[in-house]
């Protein structure tokens, strides 16, 4: 009898297979997952400064992390094949707790917090993009990315500077801001009800090798390109993100300088709307050069400055086109994948941010053995510049909005 005060979609609720996630409910998975990482992500280079009291030895840490994320990464389409993405997506989400306990511990256990921190990043950023390409058509990629980034901002603008402060007033209260918001993304995807994705059917054949795949991946050069593109945008953060900070320390600038200006570049995020119908009115082509061709200038005109003021006013000033990348540099890649080869070109694309992490600061150990922390940022110029002149190649309306073709045909 008091079944009619039940609400309808209480009483009847819609079966996981009818259940659709729209872009909202991606960008809001993100925008959790953005308050863990931003939180951090000026945190981790002052921390590992502190742990292990140079810049050689931090940029090797960070480059034997990063070569461990990009052999799990690799193997993740593998492991989705014994283990259900919903469940693979929260063990990804368990390991930010874990990595937030371990760096309130402080001390070196900072290294094993970066580990399990970067091991997290990959695992749900393979399975979001793979749920993404599950549900989201083609043309509505940039959208998605756009009101990703969107529903991010606020995280990405005031976690870095805001986790800085924390760490000031106590060294392990970042780090268990952290898990906490680990606990909400978790609870978050649970209650979007993803599931396990789209067309999940048994398994005909066996397993095949976990880099099998790769091969499909060469085969086809908008998918290297699009990659390529991914890894030296990554690159180009790296050098900001983390060496920015490590140079203002050894140049005597206030160390709360690295984060106060990633929060500053972040805000940048509440204009990828505005970004987004550049683009469109224009083309990918054309936004992913300016984007690289802005910011390798930025880097190395740092990389020259006698200045070390000036030299932090130019990485500004490249970050903000490094946003711009965010928005297109990713499109080339996501707009040529198959539909039959989502989950494991997803492996592949996800993999750019580890091999960046390989790359840049394997190389900037290197280079720090004979050169100051600018010779870091000329190599991200240099490489930011060869990506401008391989965008050349991209289709002239990629991207485009059918209006403006339109427009532009007339």
């Amino acid at each position: 009898m008091f079944e009619r005060s039940i609400p309808e979609w209480l009483r009847h609720p819609p079966s996981a297979a009818a259940h659709k996630p729209g872009a909202r409910a991606f960008a809001t998975l993100s925008g959790v997952e953005a308050m863990i990482r931003g939180s951090l992500l000026s945190v981790f280079p002052l921390a590992m400064y502190a742990a292990l009291g140079d810049a050689a030895t931090v940029s090797t840490v960070y480059f034997a992390v990063g070569l461990t994320s990009l052999c799990v990464g690799l193997l993740l389409p593998w492991v989705n094949r014994l283990i259900p993405r919903r469940w693979l997506y929260t063990l990804g989400a368990s390991l930010y707790v874990v990595g937030g306990i371990c760096g309130a511990m402080g001390g070196l256990m900072v290294i094993a917090a970066l580990v399990c921190c970067t091991l997290a990043t990959v695992t749900c950023f393979i399975c979001l993009n793979a749920y993404v390409l599950d549900y989201v058509a083609k043309n509505d990629l940039g959208k998605t990315e756009t009101l990703r980034m969107f529903y991010s901002a606020l995280a990405w603008s005031a976690g870095p500077v805001s986790g800085v402060a924390l760490m000031k007033l106590w060294p392990p209260a970042p780090f268990l801001l952290a898990a906490v918001f680990a606990l909400v993304q978790i609870s978050v995807f649970w209650w979007l009800r993803l599931g396990n994705g789209k067309l999940i059917q048994k398994a005909r054949d066996a397993a095949p090798n976990p880099v099998a795949f790769l091969g499909r991946f060469f085969a086809q050069p908008r998918l290297i390109a699009g990659w390529l593109f991914a890894v030296l945008r990554s690159c180009g953060w790296w050098g900001y993100i983390v060496y920015l900070p490590l140079y203002a320390i050894e140049s005597g600038l206030n160390p709360e300088l690295g984060g106060i200006l990633v929060s500053t570049t972040n805000a940048f995020l509440f204009i990828t709307p505005l970004m987004l119908r550049w683009v469109q009115r224009h083309s990918v082509r054309t936004a992913v050069r300016t984007g690289f061709f802005c910011a390798s200038v930025g880097f190395l005109l740092a990389a020259l400055s006698p200045v070390p003021a000036l030299a932090v006013a130019c990485l500004f000033a490249a970050s903000a086109f490094l946003v711009l990348l965010d928005v297109s540099g990713g499109l080339p890649f996501l707009m040529a994948v198959k539909p039959s080869e989502r989950t494991e070109m997803a492996a592949v694309y996800s993999s750019f941010r580890d091999v960046s992490g390989v790359m840049t600061p394997g190389l900037g150990a290197v280079i720090l053995l004979f050169a100051p922390i600018q010779g870091i940022f000329a190599a991200v110029g240099l490489g930011l510049g060869v990506m401008y002149l391989v965008a050349g190649r991209l289709h002239p309306a990629l991207g485009v909005a059918p209006s403006a073709r339109v427009r532009r045909a007339a």
